[in-house]
This record gives structure tokens, sequence and C-alpha cells, in this order.
């Protein structure tokens, strides 16, 4: 059977006026440069972990194929390709991919940047050791079989990472009223509330399809400090999940 597209138009118009952005620290990307940090301590740590990677050495993931679905201007593509990775990142944005490629080609990495969805890049048949899908799932259609398509790409024991907004009032009004009409750290309609998930659902979506959920972190704002860190108990708003694929 067909797997079901999981593009929306309206969320790859959405992102191809903001495309120019993504490497402007003050500018409509600012809140995901600083949540970048928290992102990459979480997801290197847990490779690490259960990929058996000793962080001190100067290469740490080299011989690692990493796959980083919606990928965007590759602020994370970047850092896992210094850290010696063999980097896949994909889009579906057309003008996220050529920005992407050229701001890599300057930093002098070697990152293989592709416009195509998940489920096309799917029918290769190519895995991988890890695969992320970070601040993705809330703006795709089908988010189920999303997570399938995601899944079948991991060789065994590999390691995905999701990262997502939960479904309640708090995230309303932190993450759409406070981010995007108070704060104006996004602009207006970036979330769609409906679309997000709550972390039983992300997890169950991931049993679902044979992953076993390794570890569930919330992804928490300090105000005083001005930055993100990682609570072990607060998934209130922004979390991440780690999950390991056991066939």
């Amino acid at each position: 059977m067909e797997t079901k597209s999981s593009i929306n138009d309206d969320e790859v118009l959405k992102f191809e006026a903001l495309a120019s952005e993504w490497w402007d620290q003050d500018g409509k990307f600012k809140p995901l440069h600083m949540l970048n940090p928290c992102r990459l301590g979480f997801i290197t740590n847990h490779i690490s972990l259960y990929l058996s990677r000793d962080l001190a050495e100067k290469k740490p993931l080299k011989g690692l194929k990493v796959l980083d679905i919606g990928c965007g201007g590759g602020l994370l593509c970047e850092p896992m390709a210094r850290l010696g990775a063999e980097v896949v990142g994909i889009d579906v944005v057309a003008k996220n991919i050529k920005i992407a490629a050229v701001h890599a080609e300057k930093a002098g990495l070697k990152i293989d940047y592709r416009h195509i969805s998940v489920e096309k890049l799917g029918k290769e048949n190519s895995k991988y050791d890890v695969v992320l899908n970070m601040e993705v799932i809330e703006h795709v259609d089908h988010p189920d079989e999303f997570i399938s398509t995601c899944s079948r790409m991991l060789k065994k024991d590999g390691l995905i990472f999701c990262s997502t907004i939960n479904r309640n009032v708090k995230s309303y009004l932190f993450a759409i009223l406070g981010a995007e009409y108070v704060m104006n750290w996004l602009p207006k309609g970036t979330h769609d509330w409906k679309k997000f998930i709550k972390p039983a659902e992300l997890k169950d979506m991931f049993i679902k399809h044979k992953m076993r959920v390794m570890d569930t972190r919330g992804f928490v704002f300090n105000p005083v400090s001005w930055s993100w860190m990682l609570s072990s108990n607060d998934f209130s708003v922004n979390y991440a999940l780690c999950a390991k694929n056991n066939i």
C-alpha cells in the first residue's frame, strides 16, 4: 500500500518565506539557535551512551551515518558533521536546501543535502545509524505514518531522535501566544496547536512501529539565564524523545 505523503503544502510555503533567515541568529529562527546547544547535547549524550562513542575524542561520530529529516538550513547537520558523522540532510523546502548547501560549503563541511521527501528517500532503502526528526513532526500530515517511514530507515540498534511540542493549555500560552504574539520570537501562524503531540501519544507511535523508547526529556527555558536546559520531569511545553530500533 502506498504510504501517505507527510508534506503539508501550507507548511512548505510558510518555510519558503522564511528560508533566507536560517543563519541569522537574531532573525526569525533565533529560538532554534538558542535551543540548538540543548538539542545537540541531548542527541550526542545518547549517541555516546547507546552507540559507545567517546565524546572527548576529536571526531567521536566518525563512521556513523546520520540522517536529518527536515534539516532546514542545517543548524544540526553542521555540528554533527564537525563531530565526524557522515550526514545526509533532507528537506521538502527547496530554498532551505540551497541555503544549507551554501553555508556548509563556506564552512568547509561536506554534507549531502537533498531536496526530497522522507517517503521518496525511504524507497532508496538506505539505512542510518542515527535519524534526527527535530521540530518537524508538528508540521507534517499523517504523523503516525511519518514515524513509521522514519523508523524503517534505521539500522538495527540505531537511534532516532524526535522533538516537538506538547498539546495542553500551557503550550498554547507559551508556544503560541507567548512566542508568536508577545515575544515575537516566531512569525504569527508558525504553529497550529491542534497539531501538537502529547508525549504519551508520541511514545505510542514509536512503540507501535517496533521502537524501544529509551528516554524522554523536556526542553525548559530559563528566563534568568536566558537559555534552555534539559529536564527529566518537565515535558509541559517542548520535549524530546530518544528511541532505539531493536529489529
